[in-house]
C-alpha cells in the first residue's frame, strides 16, 4: 500500500507523461458525441425517462464510433464505442417491447382511468382483474334482455361500460343502470360462493350497451387468492349497492312527496314481529289506539272531540270494522326532529289499496 502511494506521488511530482500536446482540437463529431452523452446522463426515471437516457446515449456512442474511425484512428475507441452503442440500442428495444406489452385495449384503458386510477390501484393488479374476464367486451342490442326475472341463473358479475340498462320487477320500473356501474351487484352479494339462485328482477338494454363479465367461479377463485383485489371489489360493490338503494329512495320521494331515510328502520312496524312474539307491544298498541290524539283545541275536528273512549272487546268477539278516520293536516316534512317511522306509516295510509296498517289496532293484528 505504501509503495503504491509513493509511486502515485512520484507521477504527480514529475508532471504529465505527455511529451507534446496537440495544437489543434478534435473535430465536430467528437464534441457532438460528448454533448449527446451529457444530455443522456441528465435523463430522469420511469419508462419515458429511460427512453430519453438510452436514446441520447445511443446517439452519443455512435458519434464516438465515427470519431474513432475517421479522426482518432484508434481501433480500441471504435470497438468500445460500438459495444456501448449496441447495449443502449438493445435496452431501447426492450423498453419498446415492455411498453407494447403493457398497452390495454381502449375500453379497458378508459375503465382503469375512470374506476381504478382514482383509487390508486396498481396497473399489474388491474391486469389480473382484466385477465379474469378474458379481456372480452360483450354487447347488448336495444331492448335485449341481460337477465329475466325468475329464469336467469346468477353465475356471473358484469360491469356496464356504455349505454343504459332498465331494471324492472313484475313489469314495474325500478331504476336505471348507467356506465361504470355493476349490473348485478345485489345478486352477487346475496349469495355465498357455494349457493345458487336466479335473478329477482329483469334487466333490459334501453340503448346499445357494452359490458364486461366475470364468471362467478373464476372471480371467486381470484378473490380468495388475492386479498387486495377482494377488498377492492368489496368497496366497489358496496358503493354500487348503496347508490342503487338511494336511487330507489329518491323514487319513493317522487311518489309520496316525502324523502325516507333508508338508514333508519322506518318500516319496522309494518314488517315487525308476529303476534306471538309481540304480546306486550300489542297491548301497548291497543292502549295507544284508545287514547285520543293530543293536538291543539283549535286544530282538532269536532268529530274527534266527541268520540267516546273505546273499550277493549272480549277475546271471543270479532273486531268491528274500523271507522273512517279524519286525516289531520301534517306539518311540513322538512322540519328537523320529525319521527321518520310515523311519517312512513302515515304515508303508507295514502297508498292505494283496500286496507292500511293504520286501520288495525296493533302490529300483531295486522300480521294476522
Amino acid at each position: 500500500m505504501s509503495a503504491n502511494s509513493s509511486r502515485v506521488g512520484q507521477l504527480l511530482l514529475q508532471g504529465s507523461a505527455c511529451i507534446r500536446w496537440k495544437q489543434d482540437v478534435e473535430g465536430a463529431v467528437y464534441h457532438l458525441a460528448n454533448c449527446l452523452l451529457l444530455l443522456g446522463f441528465m435523463g430522469g426515471s420511469g419508462v419515458y425517462g429511460c427512453f430519453y437516457l438510452f436514446g441520447f446515449l445511443s446517439a452519443g456512442y455512435l458519434c464516438c464510433v465515427l470519431w474513432g474511425w475517421f479522426s482518432a484512428c484508434g481501433l480500441d475507441i471504435v470497438l468500445w464505442s460500438f459495444l456501448l452503442a449496441v447495449v443502449c440500442l438493445l435496452q431501447l428495444a426492450h423498453l419498446v417491447y415492455r411498453l407494447r406489452e403493457d398497452t390495454l385495449p381502449e375500453e379497458f384503458d378508459l375503465l382503469y382511468k375512470t374506476l381504478c386510477l382514482p383509487l390508486q390501484v396498481p396497473l399489474q393488479t388491474y391486469k389480473e382483474i382484466v385477465h379474469c374476464c378474458e379481456e372480452q367486451v360483450l354487447t347488448l342490442a336495444t331492448e335485449q334482455t341481460y337477465a329475466v326475472e325468475g329464469e336467469t341463473p346468477i353465475n356471473r358479475l358484469s360491469l356496464l361500460l356504455s349505454g343504459r340498462v332498465r331494471v324492472s320487477q313484475d313489469g314495474q320500473f325500478l331504476h336505471y343502470i348507467f356506465p361504470y356501474q355493476f349490473m348485478d351487484s345485489p345478486e352477487w352479494e346475496s349469495l355465498q360462493p357455494s349457493e345458487e339462485g336466479v335473478f329477482q328482477v329483469t334487466l333490459t338494454a334501453e340503448t346499445s350497451c357494452s359490458y364486461i363479465s366475470w364468471p362467478r367461479k373464476s372471480l371467486h377463485l381470484l378473490l380468495t387468492k388475492e386479498r387486495y383485489i377482494s377488498c377492492l371489489f368489496s368497496a366497489l360493490l358496496g358503493y354500487d349497492i348503496s347508490e342503487k338503494l338511494y336511487t330507489l329512495n329518491d323514487k319513493l320521494f317522487a311518489k309520496f312527496g316525502l324523502r325516507f331515510d333508508i338508514r333508519l328502520p322506518s318500516l319496522y312496524h309494518v314488517l315487525g314481529p308476529t303476534a306471538a312474539d309481540a304480546g306486550p307491544e300489542s297491548e301497548k298498541g291497543d292502549e295507544e289506539v284508545c287514547e285520543p290524539a293530543v293536538s291543539p283545541p283549535q286544530a282538532t275536528p269536532t268529530s274527534l272531540q266527541q268520540t267516546p273512549p273505546c273499550s277493549t272487546p272480549p277475546a271471543t268477539t270479532n273486531f268491528p270494522a274500523p271507522p273512517t278516520r279524519a286525516r289531520l293536516s301534517r306539518p311540513d316534512s322538512g322540519i328537523l326532529g320529525e319521527d321518520s317511522t310515523s311519517l312512513v306509516l302515515e304515508d303508507f295510509e295514502e297508498v292505494s289499496g283496500s286496507e292500511s296498517f293504520m286501520d288495525y289496532r296493533s302490529d300483531g293484528e295486522y300480521m294476522r
